[in-house]
């Protein structure tokens, strides 16, 4: 049996046509059901009939985290009843919003990871060792778990960190793919390294990453990619997904971008000015749900910045592929006359060996200009000058260098793992007295 779909192997002009029958479906459901949008749609005066093209979503106002936490409870379309699971959001970037799931959204979220790990390689029978949590109101790791019960493959949950526990469940239940953010792959080696654990020559061959960049835009190996690589001769396959999204974008062998999964979701790319961008162009993503029943999302502002790429691809689907996120547009750095975003400083920190753990903050200076600190926590301490050392990195690879502080490992941590997030603070803006954090 063929692993792809079929709408994913249609041309562009089929895709087109079946997204915007599911289109005209989302519109009318949300009149019927949506209290947000029932409201959204007569303060606009929007005569849903005539949104009959993809191109027509541009007459709708977009929807946003500020709304979602505003008036959440407004975003439910059923009967309290009907609700199966209650999930949040992580709360990054301000208050989490709560998700409400039915029995058919998680039936709609097992097939979206199925069929994301099929565009991965995985197969029935195969088994996967969950190095992320399940629990804490979490979507992802219950997300992953229905996922790999409906393709028919076998699933251990360990949870997040305990490099020594993720060792002990390797060497006892010999799972093939990990699932784990990619910072933490250097870690397991590490402590491979240092207790003798043949990790070369373990059972894993597939690390499935998520919530950080593997690649370049060019899609090569990025720094920590490419660190990884250089140690552990695995697969690496890289996602993007997020709760409001209820979907995930999962590179196929081929690894050039993240396949568009077309019956889950509609997706746009605008420009500052909020229209759509050209093709080619870098741009926000802008998602539409396809299938959702407890809390479907219309033109909701994602916030990340993405290429699409619509060559069709040697794996056989012809669907647009998402580039890796290129930020978050409001994560933007204007410093020293360099527009820079915290993933291309990540880059370089994650591939400098003697630097344990970081954060990176954004304020205003004197002048109100950005201003970078970076502070550091450091594995060993290195006889050369470290700050030199950093500062020559950060110019070969972004042309800036900010200001570094050396700091405590410990106090690092407990930036980075504060008690009320589920996922690490790498990045905090304090520019203007905001005061939001990001990963």
């Amino acid at each position: 049996m063929n692993p792809i779909p079929d709408i994913e192997t249609q041309p562009q002009a089929v895709i087109r046509q079946f997204q915007e029958e599911k289109l005209a479906v989302v519109l009318e459901y949300l009149s019927n059901h949506s209290t947000f949008y029932k409201r959204l749609f007569k303060e606009n005066h929007t005569d849903i009939k005539k949104i009959r093209k993809i191109e027509d979503l541009k007459d709708i106002p977009f929807t946003n985290k500020a709304d979602l936490q505003q008036y959440n409870k407004e975003f439910i379309c059923v009967p309290k009843h009907k609700i199966i699971d209650y999930i949040t959001t992580s709360g990054t970037l301000g208050d989490p919003v709560t998700f409400a799931m039915t029995d058919a959204d998680l039936d709609r979220l097992a097939y979206n990871e199925k069929i994301s790990f099929q565009c991965a390689g995985a197969n029935p029978g195969d088994v996967f060792q969950l190095m992320t949590t399940i629990d804490k109101r979490f979507m992802a790791g219950l997300a992953y778990f229905l996922g790999i019960r409906k393709l028919g493959a076998g699933i251990v949950r360990v949870g997040n960190g305990i490099p020594e526990l993720q060792w002990d469940t390797i060497g006892r239940i010999c799972p093939d793919t990990i699932i784990a953010v990619p910072s933490f792959i250097p870690k397991i080696i590490k402590y491979a390294e240092e207790n003798g654990i043949d990790y070369k020559n373990s059972s894993i061959k597939k690390a499935v990453c998520i919530g950080e960049n593997l690649r370049a835009q060019d899609f090569s190996l990025n720094l920590l990619g490419q660190s990884i690589r250089d140690k552990w001769d695995i697969e690496l396959y890289s996602t993007y997904a997020s709760t409001e999204m209820a979907t995930t974008f999962t590179e196929c062998r081929f690894g050039c971008g993240g396949h568009h999964h077309p019956e889950l979701i509609i997706c746009e790319l605008i420009g500052e000015d909020e229209m759509p961008v050209g093709e080619g162009e870098t741009g926000e993503l802008v998602i539409t749900t396809l299938g959702v029943e407890g809390m479907p999302l219309l033109r909701f502002k994602t916030g990340d910045l993405a290429r699409f790429h619509y060559e069709p691809c040697r794996c056989g689907r012809t669907t647009m592929r998402i580039s890796p996120i290129i930020g978050r547009r409001n994560h933007m750095v204007k410093y020293k006359g360099t527009t820079l975003y915290p993933p291309a400083v990540f880059d370089v920190l994650d591939n400098i060996s003697y630097i344990e753990n970081y954060v990176m903050t954004v304020g205003n200076n004197e002048f109100g200009n950005d201003r970078i600190i970076i502070k550091v926590g450091l594995r060993k301490q290195p006889s050369f000058d470290i700050i030199k050392d950093l500062k020559d990195h950060f110019r070969a690879r972004i042309r800036v260098a900010p200001e570094i502080e050396i700091c405590s490992v410990d106090d690092i941590r407990k930036i980075n793992f504060p008690d009320i997030n589920r996922k690490p603070v790498k990045f905090i803006d304090n520019r203007n007295n905001t005061d939001h954090h990001a990963k």
